[in-house]
Order: structure tokens, then C-alpha cells, then sequence
């Protein structure tokens, strides 16, 4: 089968299983609220159930295809041929592109492809900024009221590889450093009672790289002690394995799952149609009032055919009295390569908490943006919710935070971002350690 053929496949099997999807079980227009949750107990993960039957109401929409950006299709037609699986499960003659669109139940390295294949999804390729972001922590019987709030300046990303739009392309090898991907997260606006000459606030500089024995590089800095933080204390915070005084946020959970693949066994678990936000039609999103604002709602939720993972942490946290997150199961959509949902489950296979990501699909945040509007449809991330389904404590990552001013906040493949401009020393002094 030739490249063209391949392709031309690849997309009618995508979208004839999204438009399948929408015919099953629920009919649109049906209301879901608690009273009404089971009517969605299998169309949703265990988790993502539990919300619904605590109050986050759902509107069922008839679904709706999500197309890839006119490069990224390019790309993958003319490089994904070459693509091979490396002895490490690393990635061999990738260039850009989605890694593997002809993707076999029967083989056996399915579960690592499906990851590659979201690690470097359509969403995006290059860069992207997204700014006025924030973190809202809830609590139960608390009528919608966050028990702290932070804000967030950039959650910013420069991807070295696969990329697509803006130059160089496809790689950049950035003076062979063997940087894979950059993240900076900050400034934080920390919610504590500050000393009157500063404001405390702290920053996140994290490096990934290709070498799949190289561990990633973390800085992280803060102005402040988090001796008087006013929130419940677990202990000394990891961000990086499901602990933090972010409420129930962990950067392992950022876009559904940021692990480094080499910390994880991955096991296929098999396909299944769920309900998922993808195009939503609140930005901001609004947090949920039947809940008591621990979840997003109301919402469009539609049918999605997704591909179920299991990822098993291969290692403990840093801080032997913190338990991480011994196994996340991950719902990645088939057509979009977003994660829809993730169940996480303490070492005692208890369900710890659950994520809900909702997106939307548009050419622009808004009708009357400006700064940013593209000439095809993007994906918008609105919210993720992070609920503990043990204590009831959720948080919530607002993106972009809803009582700011309407705004462009998300810039995605606009070159805004560089290599240079995610670098520890832009954000002041840094502690360095190795994850």
C-alpha cells in the first residue's frame, strides 16, 4: 500500500469510528444530571462517574469530527513509513508527523506506539504559550467557594522535534543538546499571606530528552517558605509523582499525562466508546454549581471511540512518605490522540483520583481574537478536573482562569515560545534535581 492509500485509510477509519460512536446508547439532546447517572455508568471511566453522580450535569451531543491540521497530515504521510520502535521502546527515524497511524490490536508493542502516537498527537507540534492559566482547589460542602486559588502566568512548551509550522523543521537539534521538549510553568502565584515588600511565588523549568536512558532535568524555584501554606499538609511536596500543595495537581497529570515513558510499563487494555469533551462550548469554563464548583458544567459531551491504557509506575515517589501513583489507566482518543480521561489508583489498587479534560475545537479562542487565529481549526484544552474520590478534594486547572478579562491566551505554533526562552535563568535562581 502506497503512502497516499495508507493515509486516505487512516483518516476513514478515524472518522467513520467517531461518527459510529455517535449513534450508541445515549440519543442527543439527553440531560444527565446525578439523578440520571447511570444511564452513563459504562459510557464513562469509573472515576469520571464518580463526578457525574455527585452533580457535574452533562449534555449529550451528537459527535463531531476533529480534523488534523493540513501539516501535520502532510508530515505523516510522508514520514511515518519510516518509523520503527527502538530496542528501549524509543522512537527510530522519526522526523515528524504522527508516529504510527496504522495501529494493530494484535501487536504486541500496541501500547507504546499509542503513546508515541499522543506523546506527539496533532494538537500541537512546535510551541505553544498559554497564558493566564489557574489552579482552583475545592472542597466538599463548601457551595463553590476554592479553599486557595493559583495563578499562573505561562504554561509554555518548545517541542525540538516533530515539528511542523514554524522554523526549523522538522527537528531542532538546538547545538545537539539532546533535548526532546521544554516545559515552563510560572510565575505561580502562590495563595499565602505574603511579608508586605513581595509577593511569594515560585516556577517550574523541566527538560526532556531524546536519550531514553537520560533522565529529565527539573528546576524549580520559590520565594517563600510554605511553613504557613493554609491547606491540608501531606508532607513534603513531589510534584512530579501526585503529590503537591497545588490541591491535588501534579505535573505528571498536565494535557492527561506528562510521565516519562521510561518510569512506566504500558499495557493495552483494549478499545471502547466513552463520552468525552471535545468541543465545548464554555471558554472559559464555568465551574460546575451542581457540585458545589468541583467539576466543569454544564457541558457538551459526545461520543468518542478511545484506546484504553494502563500505565504502571515502574519506581517509588522521592519522599518515602508519600505515596505516588502506583497505576493510571488512560483514555486516548483514536481520531485526536488527546487523553479524554485518566483514572489514577494508589498501591493498594484503590481508585485515588480521577481526571476529566474538556477541549474545544475552533480556528480561535474567540470571535473577535486577533492576536491569535488560524487557518484551520485548533485544539482549545479549557479545564482539567483532578478529583480525589477519596476525600472529595478537587482541583481544577482553569485554561485560561475565568474571571480574567476575554482575551487570546492560548498561542499554539506562533514561534512565541523558543528554546531560549524556557531556560532556568529566566525565572531567577533555580534548584536543579535530576527526575
Amino acid at each position: 500500500m502506497n503512502r497516499a492509500v495508507l493515509f486516505a485509510t487512516v483518516l476513514i477509519v478515524a472518522t467513520a469510528g467517531a461518527r459510529w460512536a455517535s449513534g450508541a446508547e445515549l440519543e442527543p439532546g439527553t440531560f444527565i444530571t446525578k439523578t440520571n447517572a447511570a444511564k452513563v455508568g459504562n459510557l464513562v471511566s469509573p472515576g469520571n462517574y464518580v463526578l457525574v453522580r455527585q452533580g457535574m450535569d452533562m449534555k449529550i451531543v451528537p459527535t463531531k469530527d476533529y480534523d488534523w491540521p493540513a501539516p501535520y497530515k502532510s508530515s505523516t504521510e510522508q514520514y511515518s513509513p519510516q518509523v520503527r520502535l527502538g530496542p528501549n521502546g524509543d522512537l527510530e527515524n522519526y522526523r515528524a508527523g504522527l508516529p504510527f497511524p496504522m495501529i494493530d490490536p494484535n501487536d504486541p508493542h500496541i501500547a507504546q506506539k499509542i503513546m508515541w502516537n499522543f506523546q506527539l498527537g496533532p494538537s500541537y507540534s512546535d510551541d505553544l504559550d498559554a497564558q493566564d492559566v489557574e489552579i482552583a482547589n475545592y472542597a466538599p460542602g463548601h457551595s463553590g467557594t476554592p479553599w486557595s486559588v493559583y495563578h499562573i502566568g505561562h504554561l509554555a512548551v518548545y517541542r525540538n522535534i516533530g515539528r511542523e509550522e514554524v522554523a526549523p523543521v522538522p527537528t531542532d537539534e538546538d547545538g545537539d543538546t539532546g533535548i526532546m521538549q521544554r516545559i515552563a510553568l510560572g510565575p505561580i502565584i502562590v495563595p499565602i499571606e505574603p511579608p508586605f515588600w513581595q509577593t511569594p511565588w515560585m516556577s517550574f523549568v523541566w527538560y526532556r530528552y531524546t536519550d531514553p536512558l537520560r533522565s529529565d532535568l527539573v528546576w524549580s524555584s520559590m520565594n517563600y517558605s510554605y511553613t504557613n501554606w493554609p491547606g491540608p499538609y501531606i508532607g513534603p511536596p513531589d510534584y512530579l509523582t501526585g503529590n503537591s500543595f497545588f490541591g491535588n495537581f501534579d505535573l505528571q497529570s498536565l494535557f492527561g499525562f506528562a510521565g516519562r515513558f521510561q518510569d512506566f510499563d504500558f499495557k493495552f487494555l483494549g478499545e471502547k466508546d466513552v463520552l468525552a469533551v471535545v468541543h465545548a462550548t464554555s471558554l472559559p469554563a464555568r465551574s460546575c454549581e451542581a457540585d458545589g464548583g468541583r467539576t466543569i458544567c454544564p457541558e457538551d459531551w459526545e461520543m468518542r471511540h478511545v484506546y484504553v491504557i494502563e500505565a504502571d509506575a515502574r519506581r517509588p515517589g522521592r519522599f518515602a512518605d508519600i505515596p505516588p501513583i502506583a497505576r493510571r489507566i488512560l483514555y486516548i482518543d483514536s481520531q485526536g490522540w488527546f487523553i479524554t480521561a485518566s483514572d489514577q489508583y494508589d498501591h493498594a489498587g484503590n481508585l485515588w483520583k480521577t481526571l476529566a479534560i474538556f477541549n474545544t475545537v475552533r480556528d480561535r479562542e474567540y470571535p473577535n481574537s486577533k492576536a491569535a487565529v488560524y487557518s484551520f481549526d485548533r485544539l482549545f484544552p479549557t479545564a482539567m478536573v483532578d478529583e480525589d474520590v477519596q476525600s472529595g478534594y478537587s482541583t481544577i486547572l482553569f485554561t485560561p482562569a475565568p474571571d480574567r478579562p476575554q482575551h487570546d491566551t492560548w498561542f499554539i505554533n506562533q514561534g512565541i515560545i523558543s528554546q531560549r526562552w524556557i531556560v532556568p535563568q529566566r525565572f531567577s535562581t533555580f534548584r536543579e534535581y535530576f527526575y
